[in-house]
């Protein structure tokens, strides 16, 4: 598959874009006009720039409002159309896009329409000139692909075809299979666009809320195994607008950019071989044989089984183990040749990892997972544009595979056991995987905070390279305003992460976490739990007594289970699958831990709670920065 960009979705200067396309790998780019206007390159430079970088020059975008018009109006466009041809002519590229007319078209009238695009393509075809007519979601007459098609068949012209945008046909609602219908040779340009459901008008979702395909929610997997059925071979192309792509890191964009096509190729040549009838259905290798676009695939991995271990770092660790003692883990001792520590509870794992750490306060550094096979899922990421996360080691420790995630955090793929036992804990010391007197507890789920700009990649990270899948999106109140949850997670619930987009003020700074996030571990009894860790000293994130004078009203509790709810700081929420009761410690850094206990087939994460959650930390938060201004 041919991979495309229009610089509209990144940020910079034209020269800035078209070398973060080639640094990513694209095949090609469309040259969005405006970047060009703006440019102090000129035509023939961009040309020369383009060949130089190995960048195709695929597409000229967009030339706005020509059909359907007044007479007068079509003598100034195709005057306007041909500068426009002599400019590709410098630039030495041969498409252009020509979108519905939104604005100036007077004449809802097919003939006229047919009549004024063949003279446009007449005119094209004297200047060697392909002419990509696409139906605009909003288009004022034509706002439907298969309108803009049956325009194209009635013109019958060499040099008019038809330009397929996932965008304008998806949010439409436009069924897809008819796309299988277009012959191939009328279809000049595909361009692809992902987008969550909004509810809105289509013009505002399109400009501000675009998304790169694994990053919203539209069946694009779908909309181009059409497309490859019809015959397509040419550029698949990202056209993105999106106010936070426009704002972010170009080259890092543009590597993100990369990575959801590689998915989209994936996850479009499963869905070919899912459908397709025939002896050899349901293998990837059958939908490469039998279209002319070849679809690559990566290295198929399996979800991950759970959570290895999860890696906090600091400079002072003193307060960290502190409150996991109090919590009950076990201190299991220091890595032999390294300043790190183990702590344990159960098959719970914690590495306090005090290594390149100075002046840094606790914060979440590292999460590992038990998977098949670390060397492929390790090789899969890679190919997926992920950066590998250098590790030293020594003779006789274990070789972990390491990835960066898009906050950067570092993903370690580990080998996982049938009876939850790891290997590398012998680097600490002998008889580590001995039964605990003390509770049992696992890893239930790890709350990450995302800087604002890398939110929607984390997403496409999570999804392609570790298999998780992404639930409905939520929105949590707090004092700092709506806080958006994005839980990612195996089909099992094995492993669950909790990506919230931090607020812009507290994710300035990248390169060393200042918002708050958590590990949350559940134990069989919770109660038990917390009067042993109040009985250790623990400070418990103190509740409002109003919490438990709604929980009362809302659920009806036995009083004395309600009572020892408000004792220990406990919070509850249930719903037709059962009941859930946690319990957040206090913050040390930007790290807290919560304990849970899931009754029955409970499946949340206590969200009527959070509210409550988010405003005792912002008081507690206030309370601390004003005591020390005093």
């Amino acid at each position: 598959m041919r991979t495309g960009i229009a610089t509209v979705c990144l940020s910079g200067t034209l020269k800035e874009k078209m070398q973060a396309c080639a640094i990513a790998g694209f095949d090609g780019i469309e040259i969005f006009e405006q970047d060009l206007v703006t440019s102090p390159l000129s035509p023939e430079d961009v040309r020369k720039m383009a060949a130089d970088l190995g960048l195709g020059l695929d597409l000229y975008q967009p030339f706005r409002d020509f059909d359907g018009v007044t007479p007068d109006l079509l003598k100034a466009n195709l005057r306007r159309a041909e500068a426009k041809f002599k400019l590709m002519a410098r630039l030495g590229m041969d498409t252009i896009l020509v979108c519905s007319n939104v604005a100036t078209a007077t004449i809802d009238d097919d003939g006229v329409r047919a009549e004024q695009l063949a003279q446009l393509a007449n005119l094209a075809g004297d200047h060697g000139v392909k002419v990509a007519y696409e139906a605009l979601a909003w288009g004022k007459y034509v706002n439907d692909y298969e309108h803009a098609y049956r325009l194209v068949e009635m013109v019958d012209h060499p040099n008019l075809g038809t330009c397929l945008d996932s965008f304008h046909i998806l949010s439409r609602d436009w069924d897809t299979a008819p796309i299988e219908n277009i012959n191939a040779d009328k279809i000049f340009f595909v361009q692809v666009a992902d987008a969550p459901k909004l509810s809105m008008d289509v013009l505002s979702w399109s400009r501000h809320y675009r998304v790169f395909p694994g990053e919203g929610q539209f069946e694009l997997a779908k909309f181009m195994g059409h497309v490859v059925r019809a015959g397509y071979t040419g550029p698949v192309s990202l056209e993105v607008f999106n106010d936070v792509f426009r704002q972010s890191d170009v080259e890092r964009t543009a590597v993100d950019a990369m990575r959801s096509l590689i998915w989209l190729e994936e996850q479009s040549a499963k869905w070919l071989a899912g459908t397709d009838a025939g002896s050899d259905a349901g293998s990837p290798a059958a939908a490469r044989r039998r279209y002319p676009m070849e679809l690559a695939t990566l290295p198929k991995v399996n979800e991950p089984a759970g959570f290895n271990f999860a890696e906090v770092k600091a400079d002072d660790t003193a307060r960290l183990e502190k409150l996991l003692g109090q919590l009950g883990f076990q201190f299991e001792g220091r890595h032999r040749t390294k300043d790190v520590q183990l702590w344990t509870m159960g098959q719970a794992r914690v590495i306090i990892n005090e290594q390149a750490a100075q002046h840094a306060e606790p914060a979440i550094a590292a999460l590992g997972f038990d998977v098949d096979s670390p060397v492929i899922a390790s090789a899969r990421a890679q190919q997926l544009k992920a950066p590998v996360v250098a590790r030293k080691v020594q003779a006789d420790e274990e070789v972990f595979q390491g990835i960066s995630a898009p906050d950067s955090t570092e993903i370690f793929l580990c080998q996982g056991s049938p009876d939850g036992t790891a290997a590398w804990t012998h680097e600490f010391g002998e008889g580590l995987e001995h039964p605990s007197a003390g509770a049992r507890a696992v890893i239930d789920h790890v709350n990450l905070a995302q800087p604002w700009q890398h939110f929607d990649e984390a997403v496409l990270f999570y999804t392609s390279a570790l298999a998780l899948e992404p639930q409905p999106f939520a929105e949590v109140p707090s004092p700092s305003g709506l806080v958006r949850s994005q839980v990612m997670q195996t089909s099992d619930a094995a492993v669950r992460l909790v990506l919230n987009l931090a607020p812009i003020q507290r994710a300035r700074n990248e390169a060393r976490k200042t918002y708050q996030e958590h590990i949350a571990f559940a134990v069989a009894d919770l109660v038990a739990t917390a009067r042993a860790a109040r009985e250790r000293g623990l400070e418990f994130l103190q509740i409002p007594a109003n919490y438990y004078e709604d929980l009362d009203a809302r659920f009806d509790l036995e009083p004395g289970f309600l009572a020892t709810l408000q004792e220990l700081n406990l919070l509850f929420d249930r719903d037709a699958d059962g009941e859930f009761l946690h319990f957040y410690t206090a913050t040390v850094g930007s790290v807290f831990f919560e304990m849970v206990e899931r009754r029955g087939r409970y499946d949340g994460y206590g969200a009527p709670n959070a509210p409550v959650r988010h405003a005792v930390q912002y008081d507690s938060l206030h309370r601390t920065s004003q005591t020390a201004k005093h």
